[in-house]
């Protein structure tokens, strides 16, 4: 026998430890099927792909010769949020980790499994490790996770789980999955219940298991530009005006700003097409080549309007212009924050007027934007009434969603009004609505107004009890402040009288973006 055959003989494995891909899911399932064919069996594959997705560098396998043999799902989270009171499906977001937070400070045991065949190998010990090495390269505070109590059905009539577990650390009692766990370095910090309410064999506790990391480095605390606890927004209800140029425009847009910023608001909402008056100018009557003519005026107002925001330090929401592009008008609110940045969101559902008469566009592209008083949405008008939009951006952690808007009778108010409402209460986010008033007698398709400005609110006992923050008195000019609690959204959240967020069903349905 060669020595190449002795090597090939002699070698009965060929292990690897790697993070988990895709294409894994038939070896995963086949696992879970093994070891939970009493419990439900595998996850769907939604959730592996949810997992996979949202934290690859936490999902870790280990395959022997081409097979994955065992694996580890982890999940980093805000501990505050949940704390010590939680269940697997809240902490885990229903195994989906929508919980997963990168900026937290725990990284979370989700689920560790072994193939029977290959227990004696240790490669629970391996996955442990790895997930430790991964803790400290992410300088988190701790691993945590909840463990399952299998044999605690064959001592419960004689004891309870806070004896069991004793037993088990004095190893009096062998408990297959709580004494790995000590052995690895974990302390038991308390028993749950209600954890796993499936789980028979351990009568439905568990334990809540700690590993903390030594090397944990905490953050100095920033005493300037830490991340704000509360927003206080300055909404304006512009009324419409005519003016002789755009100096006068700016005039009037710059007296709010100053206004607002007197007030330490940290943005001003202005509604859509604040600068409509400027169409009077235009030396045709046409309607359409008002608002083209109006597209002029837009680079010269945004200048001075990301001027305002930087000189009074306050973030602008631009309410929305017209803006000619490879000559195709779009209706574009700007983000003008108040460190000299601009961003922009295209409306992407023009109005059939719109269509029709000004010959616009829709944009290809959605996204929230980060500021120094959280992260933000804007929709433009129509778009709030598509709720797969505002979906969209609450899956990218929207806080608080910006919708400037133009409407003309008191029903085309409501749609808007009604829709916004729905979107703070389905995506448990705040929700700010301004738009215009008065009326524009030479200006066609733009004459008159209809609007009343509010903030509206998810609806539940630490909110107000109509879910409206604060609203104005309709078709008159004046401003709207207030302040809202950001942290209140978290507690929301994960412990609100219904949890939209949490509770959605992932296995039945969900809304992806399909553009660029």
């Amino acid at each position: 026998m060669s020595q190449d055959q002795t090597q090939i003989e002699e070698t009965e494995h060929h292990l690897d430890l790697r993070n988990l891909r895709l294409d894994d899911y038939n070896d995963v399932k086949d696992l879970m099927d093994k070891v939970y064919a009493n419990v439900g069996g595998a996850w769907p594959y939604s959730n592996y792909k949810a997992q996979v997705t949202t934290f690859s560098d936490g999902q870790i396998c280990i395959e022997d010769k081409g097979k994955v043999v065992a694996f580890a799902i982890s999940v980093i989270v805000d501990y505050d949020q949940f704390g010590d009171k939680h269940s697997y499906d809240e902490i885990t977001g229903d195994a989906y980790l929508t919980t997963h937070d990168p900026n937290g400070d725990v990284l979370y045991g989700v689920e560790v499994i072994v193939c029977p065949e290959y227990r004696g190998l240790r490669l629970g010990r391996r996955l442990y490790e790895a997930r430790k090495e991964l803790c400290r390269n992410l300088n988190l505070k701790s691993i945590m996770a909840g463990g399952r109590i299998p044999n605690y059905r064959n001592h419960a009539q004689e004891l309870t789980p806070y004896e069991y577990i004793e037993q088990v650390k004095l190893k009096d009692i062998y408990d297959p999955i709580l004494t790995f766990q000590l052995s690895n370095g974990f302390e038991v910090k308390q028993v749950m219940t209600a954890y796993l309410p499936e789980d028979e064999a351990s009568q439905g506790y568990a334990t809540l298991l700690q590993w903390h990391n030594i090397y944990y480095e905490p953050g100095t605390p920033s005493l300037i530009a830490s991340r704000k606890l509360s927003a206080r927004i300055g909404c304006i209800q512009w009324q419409m005006r005519y003016f002789n140029n755009v100096e006068e425009l700016l005039q009037q847009v710059e007296y709010f700003v100053d206004a607002l910023s007197d007030y330490s608001c940290d943005v001003a909402l202005f509604p859509e097409f604040f600068n409509a008056p400027l169409m009077g100018l235009c030396p045709t009557e046409s309607s359409i080549d008002a608002i083209w003519h109006l597209a002029t005026y837009t680079d010269e107002i945004l200048t001075s309007v990301s001027h305002l925001a930087v000189s009074y330090n306050i973030t602008i929401i631009a309410g929305s212009m017209p803006v000619v592009e490879d000559d195709l008008l779009y209706n574009v609110s700007y983000i003008c924050k108040r460190d000299g940045t601009i961003e922009s969101q295209y409306k992407l559902h023009p109005t059939p007027h719109e269509k029709e008469d000004w010959i616009m566009k829709g944009g290809n592209s959605l996204k929230t934007f980060d500021t120094d008083f959280g992260k933000i949405g804007v929709l433009i008008c129509y778009d709030v009434e598509f709720p797969e939009l505002a979906r969209i951006l609450a899956d990218q952690e929207m806080q608080i969603l910006f919708v400037p808007f133009w409407t003309d009778t008191k029903n085309g108010y409501l749609r808007v009004r009604r829709c916004a409402q729905a979107r703070a209460i389905e995506n448990e986010c705040y929700v700010a609505i301004a738009g215009s008033v008065g009326n524009l007698p030479k200006v066609d398709n733009v004459d008159i107004q209809y609007g009343q400005t509010a903030v509206f609110s998810p609806s539940d006992f630490a909110f107000p009890h109509d879910a409206i923050v604060s609203e104005t008195t309709p078709n008159t000019e004046m401003t709207l402040i207030v302040d809202l609690d950001l942290d209140k959204l978290t507690k929301l959240q994960n412990e609100g009288s219904v949890r939209n967020y949490l509770d959605r069903r992932r296995d039945l349905y969900r809304v992806e973006w399909m553009g660029d």
